[in-house]
């Protein structure tokens, strides 16, 4: 090579120089490309889970699920639900032909109970809805209706359908058996972005619509578990040691029995917490039998019978009895009952025959008096408000292991804490919602300064 050996030496030291600041130009593209490549990997993956046709009015759910679908059903009116319609089926164990008519009757009013939560829940404002909590309870109702949907293009009409539908009826059950504490703790989370207004109307609604939605699938699987087909044309009906339920109704449902049952798990609590007792005493007409659901009654009597102990113990008179006075209504004028008439379905004669109601009883009044003091004026329009509790704020939703505080599950989970007189704040107004379902109520009268009567209203079938 000729010419100046400096020169040459002045190239290579450039180009070298060059080599030298593209390696490091190169590690600062590299430093800075990679981590965008890799969260634009992830975000990629993220997105690929998520159903495609997901808008983003509302959270993401877990499984595909035809939105146009959602909002028919949703437009279509929800069928109010009756103890007639519960149980007009007939008397276990129910034929072949009446088993596949509750699977269809079910199957006709569930996806389109679902739909109207789905949308309810979508109507939420989004960052209330997007709360993990909410958001579960969310993907539970698409859940239970993907699981519904096949079924919806065609009628129950043999054994093995039914069976299949029946095991959803168990997973729809299960999936939402603690709703409510998800629900309490999810708007808890949300209070800042939500009105304590907005609050109670969704959750009226919602728990309401909820009873019945839960009602109707626990009433075909205990139906299902009693029928012929599957346990055998020679047995004799018994759910519960209760020859007298008809699934989950009991049709000799008697108050006073259920009374005592809900005053021996209450007074275990208080004695536990408080270190007392005090005494119930039944009077009226403590005879009185109807046709109603024990849960229902026993959620109910539950939270009725805590609030009176724990305000006659803190009021110091534990000695003085809490009475518990049962009355039953008057015989109903006859366009009353006609209203309430089933219309039997076909059954065979190896079953009990058409069920029709017995007009002795149409409805009980139970009362619950207290001298526990009332309710102070400040407190009692507040009382059925959701998320409301007379204790501190220290000692309101410990509702992180309580996953039984619904009237359909086991009664020893009812309000929260074993060792609790308060619940979760929801009491109250949810069991004025299991009263309210069939047409009964809950209204209270305070005396402060004395004592609190509550008057319990049911309307049942009478004796059937």
């Amino acid at each position: 090579m000729s010419g100046n050996p400096h020169s040459e030496f002045q190239l290579l030291l450039r180009a070298a120089h060059m080599r030298s600041r593209a390696k490091a130009l190169d590690s600062r593209l590299i430093r800075i490309l990679c981590p965008l490549q890799r969260q634009s990997r992830q975000l990629a993956t993220a997105t690929s889970r998520l159903p495609q046709s997901q808008p983003w009015s509302h959270p993401p759910a877990s499984v595909n699920i035809d939105n146009d679908q959602v909002a028919r059903l949703a437009a279509q009116p929800l069928r109010p639900l009756t103890l007639a319609d519960l149980v007009r089926h007939g008397r276990p164990p129910l034929t072949a032909e009446n088993l596949f008519s509750s699977a269809n009757f079910t199957l006709s009013l569930l996806p389109i109970r679902l739909a109207h939560r789905i949308q309810a829940l979508r109507n939420l404002p989004f960052i209330v809805v997007s709360n993990p909590h909410i958001s579960r309870i969310y993907n539970n109702y698409i859940h239970s209706l993907s699981t519904l949907l096949p079924y919806q293009e065609r009628r129950i009409t043999n054994l093995e359908d039914e069976i299949q539908f029946t095991e959803v009826m168990a997973d729809l059950v299960q999936t939402h058996s603690n709703t409510i504490p998800i629900l309490a703790r999810g708007f808890l989370e949300c209070r800042k972005y939500i009105s304590a207004a907005d609050v109670t109307r969704f959750l009226d609604e919602h728990l309401r619509a909820r009873i019945g939605t839960r009602l109707i699938a626990e009433q075909h699987i205990a139906l299902h578990l009693s029928s012929q087909p599957h346990c055998g044309r020679d047995s004799r009906y018994q759910q519960d040691g209760c020859s007298s339920c008809i699934g989950v109704i009991d049709t000799a449902l008697r108050p006073a029995e259920i009374i005592r049952h809900c005053e021996s798990f209450v007074s275990e609590i208080c004695e536990l917490k408080y270190g007392v007792r005090p005494t119930v005493v039944i009077n009226g007409q403590p005879d009185t039998a109807l046709a109603h659901v024990p849960t229902h009654l026993e959620y109910i009597l539950t939270e009725l019978l805590k609030n009176a102990f724990r305000a006659t113990v803190e009021s110091g008179k534990e000695r003085e009895p809490i009475e518990a006075t049962i009355a039953a209504s008057p015989d109903p004028p006859s366009s009353p009952l006609e209203e309430m008439k089933i219309d039997p379905l076909p059954i065979e004669q190896e079953t009990s025959g058409p069920i029709l109601p017995d007009p002795c009883i149409h409805g009980v009044t139970i009362r619950i008096r207290d001298r526990g003091g009332g309710i102070s004026p400040e407190t009692l329009p507040n009382i059925w408000a959701y998320s409301f509790t007379t204790f501190g704020d220290d000692e309101v939703f410990d509702i992180s292991n309580n996953g039984n505080a619904d009237a359909l599950n086991a009664i020893s989970g009812v309000g929260g804490d074993s060792s609790s007189l308060a619940g979760l704040g929801y009491g109250l107004p949810l069991g004025r919602a299991y009263a309210e379902h069939f047409g009964g109520g809950v209204q209270v009268q305070s005396l402060w300064g004395w004592g609190t009567d509550v008057y319990l209203k049911l309307r049942g079938l009478g004796r059937i």
